[in-house]
Order: structure tokens, then C-alpha cells, then sequence
């Protein structure tokens, strides 16, 4: 099947097919290979996006401004702080104005509806950077990094995702399981499944009938048995300290340990996460916790450095990923 994206906008997963995730992870790969061989691209020449962020991030403008970059074309970063965005200029505007200016707009930021917006004014390709109900280039990287480290198709692997069920990683990670075939449990406890938007899990379940995807949501630690993929993501970000007590207490018993791995049964089984990542008292924020006597890891120092952690092949591949986006949907 012939797989053409020029000029698609990438909001979320459940807006392709399993083909066109699939030509994306393949991209991937292809670019990945090209990279490490020196091989340089021009299929982004002339182009240039804006990097529009409410949100800060590490990975995710780094690898737009490098992926850019590496095929001809340039990004210009704009931020809630140097832009009229949202403030003296609504988002309908905002999306006019850089439509005409730019080829393509990555937005990261709280609200799906406002990057939904940027699509639908702005005229051109618009990339969906993080938004607080998805987070969709992550799960290309994630899909690419599971094919290097784990000899089974994607439609054979099992991953369990522990902890804070409800957040954009969680129904992310439902969405690309749907698409790809995979079996995906959120694993975390019953009051925070009784509060998942069951919309979305409808809309992922919907679309995993097309795959004979598996999409379970469980409180018991017998859905890790027989796991390949451990993920997890942090309890509580920048500004939300004063919640933190009771994710500590809530989430604990779903921090993901050297228990947690041998529960699975599987000595290859591997830990992955979308970062950054709670996992030592190195950080202020967690340090700062730690004095008032909460411990805020999601995962353990032994587990983040051992073996089975994959998470740093995982933040590289963010860069390969969102170029191939960028080449299929912006590339000559």
C-alpha cells in the first residue's frame, strides 16, 4: 500500500492508520541508519517551522531544531514569554499569522483543543509536541525503541504502564497500542481507573479492533506477568507540589522496582520512560520532597541504571522519530 502524509498535520495517533504509523516507524529507522552513516539529508530544505511552547521541555525541542536542521531546513522557537500567543492574540489569529510565515507549527503546551485550533486556521502542517491528554511523537520513538530491543513484532508485545493511569503518556500509550496491534495495560489503583476518561478508552478500544490490539486496565500486580515493556512517568511535575502527598501515598505500591521486573517472569523484560524521570534524589524538586518525607520516584536508582533500561536509546530515538514526521509530512 502506497503511504502518502505531505501535508497532514500529526495530532494524535488515532488519526492514521496502521499502515501510516507503521511507514513512520519504518522512516524512523531508515533515517536513524542514514544518521549514523554520515548520510546527509536535504528533504527539508527551504523549510523552516515555528516551535511554539507553553510547556519547557529538553527533548522534544532539541530533537525538532536537530531533525530540522539535519534534513536542510531551520526552526524558530517562540515561547509564552516572546510571543503574543494567548495573550494580546487569540489562538485563531495566532494561527493565521504564523500559517503565513512558516511551513509547519509544533506546539507544546496544556490544552489538546488549542493545537487542534493551530490546524485548523493556521494552513499548514501543524505537531502535536505534548499536549495534557496526549503526547503522540513520544509513542514513535517508543515503538521504533521497542523494535531494537525486543525480537518480536509489535503486535506480540505486552507492555504495562505503572502508576498515574490517568495522565497523556497512559491513553498515548492506548492509542499506539491500538494502531499497532499491542497488548497495553494500565496498571495503577482502582481510584484513579474509576476517574480515566472513558471516552478515550472507548476511542482506543474502538480503534483496536481494526489490530486485534488488547487494551486492559488493571490494580493488580498479576497483569505484569509475562510483560516485555515496563514503562512508568513521574507522579507530579513543576507546579504541582502541593498534590504531591497524595500521589506519594496513592502511587508507592505502583513504583516500579526490582520486584516489580521479576514479577514479570521475564529475565529480557525491558524499563522504559518518556523522561525526565524521579528515579535518584539528584534533582531540587526530589530532594526537596525527600526533607518533608516523601519519597517522589516512580522508579528506583537500581532500576533506571540496570540492564533492562532502555531509556536513553529511548530519548535518542525522540530526534529520529519526529524527523521522520517531519520528512513525511513536510518533505519534498
Amino acid at each position: 500500500m502506497s503511504v502518502n502524509l505531505r501535508g497532514r498535520s500529526f495530532l494524535t495517533l488515532l488519526d492514521f492508520t496502521p499502515e501510516e504509523v507503521r511507514y513512520m516507524i519504518d522512516l524512523a529507522h531508515d533515517l536513524k541508519a542514514k544518521k549514523r552513516a554520515g548520510i546527509k539529508g536535504d528533504t527539508l530544505e527551504g523549510k523552516t517551522i515555528c516551535l511554539l511552547f507553553e510547556k519547557t521541555s529538553t527533548r522534544t525541542r532539541s530533537s525538532f531544531e536537530v531533525a530540522m536542521r539535519d534534513e536542510g531546513g531551520d526552526a524558530v522557537f517562540l515561547d509564552k514569554d516572546s510571543s503574543q500567543f494567548g495573550k494580546k492574540e487569540s489562538v485563531e489569529d495566532s494561527a493565521k499569522v504564523l500559517g503565513r510565515i512558516f511551513d509547519g507549527i509544533e506546539f507544546r503546551g496544556y490544552s489538546q483543543k488549542t493545537v487542534e485550533y493551530l490546524a485548523k486556521y493556521s494552513g499548514v502542517p501543524v505537531y502535536n509536541g505534548l499536549t495534557d491528554d496526549d503526547h503522540p511523537t513520544q509513542m514513535i520513538a517508543d515503538m521504533m525503541t521497542i523494535e531494537e530491543h525486543i525480537s518480536k513484532p509489535l503486535n506480540k508485545v505486552k507492555l504495562v504502564f505503572c502508576g498515574d493511569i490517568r495522565n497523556n503518556m497512559s491513553y498515548a500509550w492506548m492509542y499506539a497500542a491500538a494502531k499497532t496491534g499491542m497488548h497495553y495495560v494500565a496498571y495503577g489503583p482502582e481510584s484513579l481507573a474509576a476517574e480515566l476518561n472513558q471516552d478515550f478508552v472507548n476511542n482506543a478500544k474502538k480503534a483496536a479492533e481494526e489490530t486485534g490490539a488488547v487494551i486492559e486496565v488493571s490494580s493488580s500486580p498479576d497483569c505484569l506477568k509475562g510483560a516485555d515493556v515496563i514503562y512508568t512517568d513521574i507522579w507530579a511535575s513543576m507546579g504541582e507540589e502541593d498534590k504531591i502527598p497524595e500521589r506519594v501515598k496513592l502511587l508507592t505500591p505502583f513504583q516500579v522496582t526490582r520486584k516489580t521486573l521479576d514479577a514479570t517472569g521475564n529475565p529480557d523484560v525491558i524499563f522504559m520512560h518518556c523522561l525526565p524521570s524521579f528515579h535518584d534524589f539528584e534533582t531540587r524538586m526530589a530532594a526537596e520532597q525527600m526533607k518533608l518525607g516523601y519519597d517522589i520516584r516512580e522508579v528506583t536508582d537500581e532500576v533506571f541504571r540496570s540492564k533492562n533500561s532502555v531509556v536513553f536509546d529511548e530519548a535518542e530515538n525522540r530526534m529520529h522519530s519526529i524527523k521522520a514526521i517531519l520528512v513525511a509530512t513536510l518533505g519534498r
